[in-house]
């Protein structure tokens, strides 16, 4: 696999890759590959590697920003800080979803235990967590949805399908109750960072496959393509 072959966007300051699932953004315990691996390939002529600006889970495909330099890094981190990123992610929940649209409004909180390790849950006491949703689509008993969130807390869309919706997403092995647990079906589809007087950076992933192949189409204008 080469992520030359996922850019979705690239410029002096900025790269997005649609992040294959599977890949960890970190070097994982078991020194399996990671994107640190690839980061040599995305150079383009520069000295210095790429830094990851933000995270996606190991499982969770798309949209991926990286910047090309420390002082790039600082500011688009200040970005997603003060929420001034638009990001969306599509997602498929094993159930269906009574209602079009809505807003989860649930604080998240981590515990942790020595027989199941840590995990995100509601919290009143947590910190804020907010997320827009909407359904684009059902198919055999499950749910296409497109989850727009201000924040960016961990798991926050995975906990906010479970407790807020009442439905994990499909293939969860954290927040998942029951069936096939081994592949989360998330998939960050835009991501959007304004950047002053600069052009803004503006990326979509393709739909994936692995979403197709649960019987659920590419919204409309959108493409789908291996992921």
């Amino acid at each position: 696999m080469l992520l030359t072959d996922h850019i979705l966007f690239l410029d002096g300051e900025a790269i997005v890759v649609d992040k294959p699932a599977g890949l960890p953004v970190d070097a994982p315990r078991d020194g399996g590959i990671s994107l640190i691996n690839h980061l040599d390939t995305l150079k383009f002529g520069f000295k210095r590697w790429p830094l990851a600006v933000h995270r996606l889970d190991r499982d969770t495909s798309g949209c991926l920003l990286l910047a090309r330099n420390p002082k790039a890094h600082g500011r688009f981190t200040q970005a997603f800080e003060a929420r001034a990123v638009e990001k969306a992610y599509l997602a498929i929940v094993d159930g269906v979803v009574a209602d079009d649209r809505g807003t989860i409004d649930l604080p998240l909180a981590k515990v942790s235990t020595a027989e199941d390790g840590w995990r995100m849950v509601g919290d009143a006491k947590g910190k804020p967590s907010i997320s827009h949703w909407e359904k684009l689509a059902e198919a055999g008993g499950r749910s296409l949805l497109r989850f727009r969130p201000e924040t960016g807390r961990t798991h926050q869309l995975r906990v906010h399908a479970l407790e807020g919706l009442g439905f994990p997403i499909v293939g969860d092995p954290v927040y998942g109750t029951g069936g096939k647990r081994d592949r989360t079906m998330l998939h960050a589809e835009r991501l959007v960072v304004q950047r002053g007087a600069k052009p803004p950076i503006v990326a979509e992933a393709p739909f994936p496959d692995r979403f197709v192949a649960l019987s659920f189409a590419a919204p409309e204008g959108a493409e789908p393509t291996r992921g």
